[in-house]
């Protein structure tokens, strides 16, 4: 009889990410090809960790939305090769569109988890300047004419506009205050240093010459609430989504290390959190920015958690009608010091499928300067009516130390 291998705890060794730009031809990537913005993520990530021998990586997973063009040709393979790993590193690619990296995470996690992967690399790209969202895709047109989905559900800003008549409790004025306080929470970040410690440089090339991504290009320092109530609503006339309370189009790649537990501590690679549990879960889609609730519901209960067990949490901004549904439904204050703590996407960016891996990068650092706080959550939003969420848990938290003195 053969015998399966046993579960064991699966850690987020560390995450790095480019530089995010602005899609379009003025862009700080109009450029540069989308594999090369990942390329430059996993060398930054063995540069970082020497520890790690290259060979020893079973598995790369990389996602990308539109996966055609420099982000096709299964990018976790080509992008493995281009960054110097053995050519035995296998790699594949993976979409589920703005939760790319975050599923490339939770799908190597589970290999890591039944004994079949000891380190992984996992992360996500997006150039959206080169290949817009859905350029190229075909929907089969029985979605709309056997009324399978809204009409809305396939532009994003309609479904935000949605959610939006859902909760009418959320008002405009509200999503804009939260949409400025995202730019002063990242603004602050930078200005500790806590962003350039996530960011490896990128080198960049145009018509103008040679040039280097060191910062995010789309920030916007000093929004105030009298620029924000004045931007256009593109998605409805007098409506309520607009350029400045919502995540832009962009450019930018994401990767993680991860491992498991017993094998990060053999190769003396620093361990950033234990994952606890994941779950997805699918909504109706003309709705999609609700899907981290149900899927955040789905995850308490199979952990056993409560969200007051949640000290820190990394909530992508896709929208802030979408934030502050979530925050509305747990009864979770809008500007609760627990949420965001650095910004996010709304100052940030959002380059769709690398996104996942930027708010575990960042909740890792958080959880370093944060040691009394046990647990922390990443969750998102994603396109065609799905919500992601992943559970971690704190290394530096002292319960945490017991539970590996209590397990050896």
């Amino acid at each position: 009889m053969v015998v399966s291998a046993n579960s064991r705890n699966v850690v987020f060794v560390d995450g790095i990410r480019t530089p995010f730009g602005k899609a379009g031809p003025k862009g700080i990537y109009a450029e540069t090809r989308a594999d090369d913005l990942v390329v430059k993520a996993i060398r930054e990530l063995l540069r970082r960790n020497p520890q790690l021998d290259p060979a020893r990586v079973d598995e790369v997973a990389i996602a990308a939305t539109t996966q055609t063009g420099d982000q096709g040709l299964t990018i976790g393979r080509t992008s493995a090769i281009l960054a110097g790993l053995p050519e035995t590193v296998p790699g594949f690619a993976i979409d589920r569109m703005c939760a790319g990296a975050m599923t490339a995470v939770t799908t190597t996690a589970s290999g890591i988890g039944f004994g079949q992967y000891d380190v992984v690399i996992a992360g996500g790209v997006e150039h959206m300047g080169r290949h817009p969202m859905g350029e190229g895709a075909d929907p089969n047109p029985r979605f709309l004419a056997d009324r399978l989905v809204d009409p809305s559900a396939l532009v994003m800003g309609n479904t935000a506009e949605n959610l939006h008549d859902r909760f009418p409790s959320i008002t405009k004025e509200r999503t804009d205050a939260y949409a400025v306080a995202s730019q002063n929470k990242y603004e602050a970040a930078k200005k500790a240093g806590y962003i350039a410690d996530t960011l490896v440089p990128v080198a960049t090339r145009s018509a103008s010459g040679w040039g280097l991504a060191t910062e995010d290009e789309p920030p916007r320092p000093g929004t105030t609430l009298e620029d924000l109530e004045r931007l256009k609503t593109p998605f409805r006339p007098a409506g309520r989504i607009t350029a400045g309370n919502a995540a832009g189009l962009n450019d930018g790649a994401t990767a993680a290390i991860l491992a498991g537990e017993d094998t990060a501590t053999e190769m003396g690679l620093p361990i950033g959190m234990r994952m606890v549990g994941f779950a997805f879960q699918g909504v109706d889609p003309a709705v999609m920015g609700i899907g981290p609730v149900p899927a955040t519901e789905k995850l308490l209960a199979r952990t056993g958690l409560k969200i007051e067990d949640i000290g820190l949490f990394e909530i992508n901004e896709a929208f802030a009608v979408q934030v502050l549904a979530f925050l509305e439904h747990f009864g979770i204050a809008d500007d609760d010091p627990r949420v965001n703590q650095w910004g996010g996407a709304i100052a940030c960016g959002h380059p769709l499928a690398s996104s996942g891996v930027r708010l575990m990068t960042q909740l890792s650092r958080q959880f370093a300067q944060n040691p009394g706080v046990r647990y922390g959550l990443t969750t998102m939003c994603i396109g065609l009516g799905m919500g992601g969420t992943v559970i971690w848990e704190n290394p530096n938290h002292k319960d945490y130390a017991a539970y590996e003195a209590g397990a050896k």
